[in-house]
């Protein structure tokens, strides 16, 4: 019997997490991982105590036709990695892995190029995290390095920025 990956099988870990996901568009699992130990996990969801969005049916962005990486401000949920980092005391995730995983809420296939949003991306470097490895398939996976996004600040150029 072959042995699973260290990096899959935090992905697999990080898919289950997914399943707690309650956006309807897309539903992603994060889990930060340091010393392979498991620090914290996250899930998309709204805020606790309001409802989400497959108890109310809307998602305000579908309605409006909002494009993927766009008005984020709109959506009522709280990012998996935001909720992850939420979850971790900040010493724990200090040079840590973010593990991440994306599918459509509808189709459930894998969310093509799927990446932290701005505002998520600026709480991982804050939390110390390292790595973000993301799933591009049930075995393949793209890692990129958090020092890559302090060095090619997107926010200079008016991408992703508020």
């Amino acid at each position: 019997m072959e042995r699973i990956d260290k990096k899959n099988y935090y992905l697999d870990i990080a898919e289950t997490v997914l399943e707690r996901g309650t956006c309807l568009r897309r539903n992603y699992g994060a889990i930060i991982v340091n010393n392979d130990q498991i620090i914290s996990t996250g899930y998309v969801g709204a805020p606790r105590g309001r409802k989400n969005c497959i108890d109310t049916g809307v998602c305000v962005r579908e309605n409006l036709q909002v494009p993927r990486g766009e008005r984020y401000e709109l959506c009522r949920s709280v990012h998996a990695e935001a909720n992850a980092i939420i979850a971790a005391p900040r010493n724990d995730m200090l040079g840590a892995t973010l593990y991440l995983v994306g599918r459509d809420a509808v189709t459930k296939k894998y969310v093509e190029n799927a990446s932290p949003c701005a505002m998520c991306k600026r709480l991982i470097i804050n939390a110390g995290i390292k790595r973000v490895i993301i799933r591009n398939s049930p075995d393949k996976f793209t890692a990129v390095y958090v020092d890559d996004w302090i060095a090619n600040d997107e926010s200079l150029h008016g991408q992703g920025g508020y």
